[in-house]
């Protein structure tokens, strides 16, 4: 049996400090998860921290303060499991994510899943062998995104992506 690797995707958090709501989503929302992969525009690098506990993997967005921009790389890629992950915000590429997603081949050509953010909205797809996420916004009291969406990536014997949607209830 395969050991699966869980992982939380969230991207365009937009918060100067994780306030209760935010801890409260994060808790319910990637609380199985090992890993947490954040895609950018976390604003304050303090986001980060409520995630002390797993492994996390994160970019700076063009949202970002100076502390985010000069501890996070713009791009990175690692290993989940036996796969091959690209991580990139996508501001640098283009506004839209047509734009974003024809570029994200040049920036990570032998990459298995690719993840970006920056359009606010959600994308699991694959594309020519490559499985493409965009976590959508992970913003609980914003126009962006009512529900709140995010995604889940499963790293085993094959590599699954899904969006989820987190609902607060108050």
């Amino acid at each position: 049996m395969t050991d699966i690797i869980k992982a939380g995707i969230l991207s365009d958090t937009h918060l100067t400090r994780p306030n209760r709501d935010f801890l409260d989503a994060a808790r319910k929302c990637f609380a199985d998860c090992q890993v947490i992969i954040h895609a950018g525009d976390l604003t304050d690098i303090s986001v980060l921290d409520v995630f002390s506990d797993k492994t996390v993997y994160a970019v700076h967005g063009n949202c970002c303060g100076r502390a985010s921009h000069t501890t996070l790389p713009r791009e990175r890629s690692f290993q989940l499991g036996n796969f091959t992950i690209g991580l990139l915000h996508g501001y640098n590429l283009g506004r839209y994510a047509d734009i974003i997603e024809a570029g994200l081949w040049d920036v990570f050509p032998e990459a298995d899943c690719i993840i970006y953010g920056h359009t606010h909205d959600p994308v699991c797809k694959r594309v020519a062998g490559k499985l493409i996420i965009n976590p959508g916004a992970f913003q609980l009291n914003s126009w962006y995104s009512a529900p709140c969406p995010y995604a889940i990536l499963e790293a085993g014997k094959e590599l699954k992506g899904k969006i989820c949607e987190y609902r607060p209830t108050s």
